[in-house]
């Protein structure tokens, strides 16, 4: 399957923290990559007088996961560190911050290609990064790539970050001015992103600055006034979670899971799966950081997500005694709750979210089951022929997925049905 296992690995890792009147939770998974290439920064309380200053960010490592290690221990630094952040005696203004950022961006990515020739052979890998710079007054969204990052305000996305991709107007621009192209949507038909830290193969056209180059190292920094009364959460992801699901999406999914759970971890780990299940082939990272006025566990939803979970159980049970002699596979189970119009699934994450409680109960009531190829693989995609976008390729699903597998043969990459998955870095 070449980048991908024959299947997933779902060990997560998970951090929660709470300070400056924060709280953050976060998880990663490898997923079907074959390597883990994420890497992740989580600091409340920042040194050098800036204590009630927090940190957080997300790296998404390509073609090797050099850069996004190096970046999630001493990007910080780098842009703490520089003359352009600290600017005169006191607190940092909004402009010192922002220029700093800059900065330390442009800093770091040099360090690490005079770092590469001085070890005489020039790493090939590169990184994302998106992540969130939180001063008592003001949070700053700092974005290099196609990861991204989302303020939800008073129940809605007030913000997200823009992704850098070839394809836009000024990217493109840029990328042609150095002499390089856009093809299928990629620098050059290589490189899915036209800003990033590393990728020194793409930083090398004489005469050009660093910001200039086919592939630029300068983020885009946005200044946002905190809110006391209307910020709830902040969510930092790689472009394995927004794949799959979008921005509003993804707000009322986690604004759902808020209001069961208090477990900020919990609600993080099931957004990878959740994601996972819908189908995402690439790592997975998210950060949700909450602000004071973040949604809090109501027992109306509480019961809810009970009864819902119950209702699962009980359809589960009377799909399985339904079929007679033999126990359906779990992918004849997934399909038909699929089909069904079930109430009060969690907004966003849809019948994906529910996959645990499903796979739960049919172990129970199968304790005999042959963990095949075919549950394995085909039951976690099996919702995305009923997203909205893809109903009508039932039919090609089908014979795209179905039976490759029966005879044996590759699973054809999701990236082939144009569905969610873009090209990954």
């Amino acid at each position: 399957m070449g980048a991908f296992l024959d299947k997933p690995k779902m060990e997560k890792h998970n951090a929660q923290g709470q300070g400056n009147g924060l709280r953050y939770g976060l998880s990663s998974m490898q997923g079907w990559r074959v390597e883990m290439e994420d890497a992740h920064t989580a600091v409340i309380g920042l040194p050098s007088g800036l204590e009630t200053w927090s940190f957080f960010a997300v790296y998404d490592g390509h073609a090797g996961s050099q850069v996004a290690k190096y970046c999630c221990e001493h990007l910080l630094d780098h842009i703490t560190n520089n003359q352009d952040f600290k600017g005169s005696a006191g607190a940092p203004s909004v402009e010192n911050v922002k220029n700093g950022i800059r900065t330390g961006f442009l800093e770091i990515d040099e360090h690490m290609r005079v770092m590469s020739e001085k070890k005489h052979g020039a790493d090939r890998s590169g990184s994302t990064a998106v992540g969130v710079l939180i001063s008592p007054q003001h949070t700053y969204f700092i974005n290099c790539g196609d990861s991204r990052g989302l303020l939800c305000r008073n129940r809605k996305v007030y913000f997200f970050t823009q992704d850098h991709k070839p394809s836009n107007p000024l990217e493109k621009e840029r990328i042609q001015n150095a002499g390089g192209s856009v093809m299928i949507q990629r620098v050059n038909g290589s490189l899915a992103v036209s800003r990033a830290l590393g990728d020194f193969d793409y930083k090398c056209v004489h005469g050009k600055g660093p910001t200039e180059q086919l592939v630029s190292p300068e983020p885009e920094v946005h200044d946002i006034e905190r809110s006391e009364e209307d910020d709830q959460f902040i969510i930092l992801a790689c472009d394995g979670i927004w794949d799959v699901m979008g921005n509003e999406e993804l707000c009322d999914f986690v604004r759902s899971r808020l209001e069961v759970t208090d477990d900020l971890e919990k609600v993080c780990n099931e957004v990878v799966d959740t994601c996972l299940y819908k189908g995402s082939r690439d790592n997975m990272s998210v950060i949700l950081i909450c602000f004071p006025n973040a949604p809090k566990v109501s027992p109306e939803a509480v019961k809810k997500e009970e009864e819902l979970d119950k209702y699962l159980e009980s359809r589960v049970e009377e799909i399985i005694k339904k079929q007679g002699e033999g126990v359906p596979d779990l992918v004849h189970v997934m399909r038909t709750l699929a089909s069904e119009n079930i109430p009060s699934l969690p907004p966003g994450g849809e019948l994906a979210s529910k996959r645990n409680v499903i796979e739960a109960v049919y172990n129970r009531l199968n304790p005999y089951k042959n963990d095949d190829t075919v549950s394995n693989i085909l039951a976690p995609l099996l919702s995305l022929p009923f997203h909205s976008k893809c109903i009508s390729l039932l039919p090609i699903f089908a014979e795209l997925f179905i039976a490759p597998i029966l005879l044996h043969t590759p699973l054809i990459d999701c990236s082939k049905l144009c569905l969610y998955h873009s090209p990954s870095a």
